[in-house]
């Protein structure tokens, strides 16, 4: 690992977070994907953990190891030039001496970016404790001073839909808050759609905020004037590849017809992609 080259593209990373545009982050799942939006001019990727998991065999929720979703990353990251920040979850272990191994394999993988979540996958405490949780960025953290690393911290109070609604944006508002005062460089809180309450986090944060964005949710144009700074795709992108494979499967099973492949990226460019 050339350290030098990979902090200049940890600055480069950390610096978009805070430009003028709004942030773009597709998830990518492979390197053929990651060259895919390389190609459409993304200055960035991120990787997708659930996609990568999928493709392996393997359900979300950390049920891949910490290996073979590292040996993706390095795939992609070495498949391409932009910047690499890669989900691993929750980081593999509960202890921040576990979160610190991943974050310290991640960098050593190519990637300059790392998500870390809270959820637990327990049903009895499906978020890990606060204080705990703190300290497990702060071992990221204290990593990413010798590795170059930019962190996006994660709460799942949206995407899990804890607490009532009525107390459910306090309880992220808390998280992130610990997230950002404990050094972290970007704040995720995927589940969140409502505008409003999207502007109200920004405002009461003022510390960049990923949204997870998809069907439903405000626009890019609508996100980036509500101050958000930057959007991701998560796993919906290989999602709707899949959804894509169902409707050629069907049509060929039913109709014998195959109009499902229009639109497909022709032989010849794929292989100009990997070159």
């Amino acid at each position: 690992m050339d350290i030098e080259k990979q902090k200049a593209k940890a600055e480069a990373f950390r610096a978009m977070h805070r430009g003028e545009r709004i942030l773009l982050l597709p998830n990518a799942w492979d390197v053929a994907s990651a060259r895919v939006f390389v190609d459409s001019d993304f200055g960035a990727i991120a990787t997708t953990s659930a996609g990568i998991a999928f493709t392996m065999g393997y359900p979300d929720g950390q049920r891949i190891s910490r290996g073979e979703m590292l040996g993706v990353v390095r795939r992609i990251a070495a498949g391409v030039q932009v910047p690499v920040t890669a989900d691993v979850e929750a980081g593999y272990g509960n202890r921040p001496e576990e979160a610190a191994r991943t974050a310290r394999e991640v960098a050593e993988a190519g990637a300059v970016g790392m998500n870390l979540e809270d959820a637990t996958g327990d049903p009895e405490h499906p978020l890990s404790d606060l204080t705990l949780q703190v300290e497990r960025v702060k071992a990221v953290l204290e990593t990413a001073r010798e590795l170059p690393l930019v962190l996006n911290a994660r709460t799942d109070v949206y995407l899990l839909q804890l607490e009532t609604p009525e107390k459910r944006y306090d309880a992220a508002l808390l998280r992130l808050s610990a997230y950002r005062d404990a050094g972290a460089d970007c704040v995720f809180v995927p589940g969140l759609r409502d505008a409003e309450t999207i502007r109200r986090l920004v405002k009461d944060l003022r510390w960049p905020v990923n949204i997870l964005a998809g069907p439903g949710l405000p626009s890019v144009s609508e996100l980036q004037r509500l101050g958000v700074a930057r959007v991701s795709l998560g796993s919906s992108a290989m999602r709707a590849t899949l959804g894509l494979l169902r409707r050629l499967a069907e049509e060929l099973r039913t109709a014998g017809t195959y109009e499902a492949l229009e639109g497909g990226i022709a032989f010849a460019d794929v292989n100009r992609m990997m070159e």
